[in-house]
């Protein structure tokens, strides 16, 4: 099935080149010492201690990897058990220290977004942030790495991707002799052939926008475009990297400068990397991505924007403190970073207000409603208004939430929903002290977020390896315990019986998406034309929208642009259907406990239950004599079952969106067939063949055919994890059972390593105290400390 490709794969692999290569090398101490760099010293501290048990951890895995290739280096066949060992092995010993965390800045632009990364890093100006010009719609990454230089790399679509959308652009472009003049002029004013002719203009020259296709497939860009399709900037100083960088990341709308290679290359920019040397404040493993809000008209650019904010495990959705308290972006934005939470990995969401240091101080204290307090100065009245907000936003997010996520889900437990940040007071500090500006805050709260990724990632890394060397020290053992064969078989109708209940126990979580599917489905029946005539209709008429609307058409009715409000109608009509699984479809994906309609805890339960019969059989029957097997396979099952939570996670995308790509793939000979007119009352008479289109869907069952294919993918999920369940649990077995069958009995001697793992695998809980003596320590001395004072006002 091409679900299970997402697997970790856990079963013996066929032997090849890969099975005898040399692992990573290992990382210089020197440059190991600098990721800590960002942490104060308590956190060093215990990041130093997970470091060097991750460190000693892969030093053993390696040698004993070494042991067993030269042990069966000159062997024809090579058993599957140590296949299966070989291949974990070095599966475990190439695994990166820790998955990046990437936290998403997703705000439209002029909202602060580039502001803020630069005073997170504490490079002021490095990011171009809006004012006259307009920054472009790609999406811009900043991370810290070991390198000694600021490097960015701007990754360009490809000659294929490219094509695509010029073939999409002339065609929008394409207007014939039938229009009248009045028709002619409104569709000069449409926002998407300005963009049109800018992106045509930036990469051709001038005149550009008047060729067809085909001449511009035979036209020579302005700048050559390099091969690699990476343009590749490198400077030994921040302030060097933003000047090159500015005009790749930087357009202006109109004026543009033609002579500036960046600017001609913007049409081509599908996202930018940039790499930080050795930061003090942002610690390597997290990345910051500057999110634009609304997509990209390229289907590439496009399918990247939402994969970026799927795959961002914190969303901080950023608004002015001007835009914060209404308008239909600031809450198109709330909405796409909830349905993050649902179709993604997202698992934290805050709204990061900016620009708090804005206030007309007698306006406000004109308007001002709280408290008989009396207010003597801007920065008073600063920290006041900022506190309310805290408080408003924090409930109308809360409830915002609630109404699409389970009420114990773990973005409501989050402590700070809502941050009040002035980058241009942690600058200036005129009115505010830095920890006033949050920017401190938000920096504490990224090296927590990454301290407990680290020291997570590091347990489960201990022992999975623990696990391994287990096995691979009792395949050299020559005993014979007695009645193995018998526990190993009572073991197999142990799993299989507890696979059926598992079976039943997903069918059970996911029938509870049924009822509100098909109430959604009612809903959006009644709903579509109402919601479709909302998103057809334009208060000014047609003016401006002629050839957005037929970009829509060209593009299976979505459209993105940098300015406007991006269009998706497949969403919108099926967004009833969305409004009533929306808290059904998060708790099947929660953790929790094994209650209700949550599926991981079942898989949880299942592993447990394993577990614990594992133990029982060792107890009662006999296994005092291999304790090993029946440690590994306690610890593998971990690993193995530990696997399928990604998998799941990646497959939830796929399932969520099931809903709109099947109203889309129905509509779409419609969108086709509305994409060809041209001519007189072009506009309306697109918008005619959409609302037939849709009419004769609906009657035809889209809305239910879109409810099948949802549960069919629930369905494909169900199969893929019981098939994984059993096929990796069944291997496991037949590693563990009686070594005459098919297992090396002359492998290397890997005690001295497994004595090793076995100290390493105790040291974890005396890391963990020792990290939470240091923290009770950093908290009594911040208790004793004074508090900080701001600035001295007059």
């Amino acid at each position: 099935m091409a679900e299970m490709e997402d697997f970790v794969g856990q079963e013996p692999q066929p032997v090849d080149d890969d099975l005898f290569k040399e692992p990573m090398k290992k990382r210089r101490r020197s440059d190991r010492d600098q990721r800590f760099r960002a942490f104060p010293s308590v956190e060093q501290s215990a990041l130093k201690e997970y470091e060097k048990l991750e460190s000693r951890t892969r030093r053993v895995l390696s040698n004993t990897y070494q042991k067993l290739i030269q042990s069966v280096f000159l062997d024809d066949s090579i058993p599957n058990g140590v296949k299966y060992l070989i291949n974990r092995l070095l599966a475990l010993i190439e695994k990166p220290s820790v998955d990046p965390i990437y936290i998403g800045l997703f705000g439209s632009t002029g909202a602060g977004k580039s502001s803020l990364i630069n005073a997170i890093i504490q490079q002021a100006m490095f990011l171009p942030v809006s004012g006259e010009s307009i920054c472009t719609s790609c999406i811009v990454q900043v991370s810290s790495g070991c390198c000694e230089q600021y490097e960015a790399k701007i990754h360009l679509l490809s000659d294929q991707e490219w094509k695509e959308e010029l073939k999409n652009l002339t065609k929008l472009l394409h207007r014939t002799e039938e229009l009248s003049r009045e028709e002619a002029d409104v569709w000069d004013r449409d926002e998407a052939v300005e963009e049109a002719i800018c992106k045509l203009q930036m990469l051709y020259g001038r005149g550009a926008e008047r060729k067809n296709y085909e001449e511009l497939l035979r036209a020579k860009p302005k700048r050559k475009i390099p091969t690699s399709r990476i343009i590749t900037l490198k400077a030994d100083e921040a302030e060097e990297l933003s000047v090159k960088l500015d005009p790749y990341i930087r357009t202006k709308r109109r004026d543009w400068d033609e002579g500036s290679a960046g600017a001609q290359m913007w049409p081509l920019i599908k996202h930018v990397e940039v790499t930080l040397p050795k930061s003090e404040l942002i610690p390597e493993g997290v990345v910051l991505v500057d999110i634009p809000g609304t997509g990209d008209f390229n289907n590439k650019r496009d399918e990247m924007w939402k994969k970026t904010i799927d795959k961002c495990s914190v969303i901080w959705v950023i608004s002015d403190i001007e835009r914060v308290s209404g308008g239909r972006a600031h809450e198109d934005l709330l909405n796409e970073s909830i349905k993050a939470c649902q179709r993604g990995f997202c698992r934290d969401i805050a709204l990061v207000v900016t620009k708090t240091d804005k206030l007309h101080l007698p306006e406000y204290l004109r308007e001002r409603k709280v408290g008989n307090q009396v207010i003597q100065s801007q920065r008073e009245a600063i920290l006041e208004r900022n506190e309310m907000i805290k408080l408003q936003r924090n409930r109308i997010l809360k409830e915002k939430l609630k109404r699409k996520l389970l009420t114990d889900s773990k973005v409501l437990e989050a402590s700070d929903l809502v941050y009040t940040v002035s980058t241009q007071e942690y600058w200036q500090q005129a009115l505010l002290a830095e920890e006033e500006t949050e920017i401190p805050k938000l920096r504490e709260y990224i090296r927590k977020r990454l301290l407990d990724k680290k020291r997570r990632m590091v347990t489960k890394y201990v022992t999975e390896a623990f696990g391994l060397l287990l096995l691979t020290d009792s395949f050299n053992c020559t005993e014979n315990p007695p009645n193995e064969y018998l526990h190993v078989s009572g073991l197999r109708r142990f799993v299989e019986e507890k696979v059926q209940l598992l079976e039943k126990a997903m069918d059970q979580c996911f029938a509870h998406i049924a009822r509100p599917l098909q109430e959604g489905v009612r809903r959006a029946r009644t709903s579509y034309r109402r919601i479709l005539g909302a998103c057809l209709v334009r208060s000014r008429g047609n003016q401006g929208f002629h050839q957005t609307l037929k970009a829509v058409c060209l593009k299976n009715g979505v459209y993105a642009s940098r300015t406007l409000a991006r269009i998706d109608l497949n969403e919108a009509i099926t967004q009833p259907i969305y409004d009533q699984i929306d808290p059904v479809f998060g708790g099947i994906f929660r953790a929790g406990p094994p209650t209700g309609s949550a599926l991981m805890p079942h898989i949880d339960a299942f592993k447990h239950s394993l577990q614990e019969k594992m133990t029982e059989i060792g107890i009662r029957n006999g296994w005092k004599y291999d304790s090993y097997k029946k440690s590994f396979l306690i610890q593998e099952i971990s690993a193995i079952l530990g696997g399928l939570e990604g998998h799941i996670l990646r497959r939830k995308r796929r399932i969520y969106e099931s809903l709109s790509t099947s109203v889309q793939r129905d509509l779409q000979p419609c969108y086709e067939e509305a994409a060809q007119i041209t001519g007189r009352k072009a506009c309306e008479r697109m918008k005619d063949v959409i609302r037939r289109g849709v009419d004769r869907q609906v009657a035809e069952g889209m809305f239910e055919r879109a409810q099948e294919r949802m549960q069919h993918q629930f369905q494909q999920l169900k199969n893929g994890v019981t098939e994984k369940v059993k096929g990796s649990i069944a291997t496991m077995l037949t590693l563990a059972s009686s070594q005459g069958d098919g297992l090396y009995k002359e492998l290397a001697d890997v005690k001295s390593e497994y004595r090793e793992m076995e100290k390493l695998h105790r040291s974890l809980r005396e890391v963990a105290e020792n990290a939470v003596l240091r923290r009770g320590m950093q908290d009594f001395l911040m208790r004793m400390s004074p508090s900080k004072a701001g600035p001295p006002r007059t």
